[in-house]
């Protein structure tokens, strides 16, 4: 199989720029495809990272949840997460070990005429944050109080 012919320059990372200059959310431009914006959550500020690979044509983002934790059993950070994401349609969370934070993941895989970008973003940047802000008080119970996974799901009412 060929590879397809490089199409037109169009990076999304412009027209997310775009919308966070727009709604006066500050972020910085870390490179031609990478951005990375500060959202203020309900719980803590989130950062949201950016990164288009050009030759796949994908964009992928991350939402860092603000919290760290260097003593608690890393055997039940991969047991919320397991639970976590068995419930998930988009995206999922997933535990940085270098910066010892959860963090909350996807990829979108980008069409030649992505005529709808700016809804479909719009959108995932929405249920990204969303989804963290309602699972935080769940990674801080696991992580910070040592609370059983099991237990922190079912006081936080998400299963």
């Amino acid at each position: 199989m060929t590879a397809a012919p490089k199409q037109d320059l169009y990076n999304p990372i412009d027209t997310i720029e775009y919308l966070f200059a727009r709604d006066n959310v500050a972020c910085d431009r870390r490179g031609e495809n990478e951005l990375v914006a500060e959202i203020l959550g309900k719980w803590d500020n989130m950062l949201i990272f950016f990164a288009y690979e050009e030759h796949l044509r994908c964009l992928h983002l991350s939402c860092l949840l603000n919290m760290q934790s260097t003593s608690f059993d890393r055997s039940k950070m991969f047991e919320l997460l397991a639970l976590l994401n068995e419930n998930l349609w988009l995206g999922h969370f997933s535990y940085w070990s270098e910066q010892k934070m959860p963090i909350f993941k996807h990829s979108l895989i980008l069409q030649d005429n992505e005529e709808l970008f700016t809804g479909k973003i719009c959108k995932i940047i929405e249920l990204a944050v969303m989804e963290c802000e309602r699972v935080y008080p769940i990674f801080n119970a696991v992580m910070q109080q040592n609370i059983d996974p099991n237990q922190a799901m079912y006081a936080g009412n998400i299963m």
